[in-house]
């Protein structure tokens, strides 16, 4: 896709709305400014570790809800093929 767009005083350049959010650029976010045969502008996501941490507690308490996991014994399953599993 290519898009001309106008830069203004002090050198400043309005990327539309559209463009923002297909690639997940929100007001305050910062972005990487790479030349090479050109100008290309990425997002720079930040990865937040307690966001992680909190997302992965809540799915393992999920999980530990789930009533007593039965475990297959060792060879119970070599004859079945996944692929059987998803027949139609």
């Amino acid at each position: 896709m290519t898009l001309k767009l106008k830069v203004g005083k002090k050198g400043y350049i309005i990327l539309p709305k559209a463009i923002r959010e297909a690639v997940g650029i929100n007001e305050g976010d910062e972005v990487m400014v790479e030349i090479k045969d050109g100008i290309i502008l990425k997002p720079i996501k930040i990865f937040d570790g307690k966001k992680l941490k909190a997302s992965l507690m809540e799915h393992l308490d999920r999980i530990n809800k789930i009533p007593d996991l039965i475990e297959p014994k060792i060879g119970e399953l070599a004859k079945i093929y996944l692929e059987e599993e998803f027949e139609y």
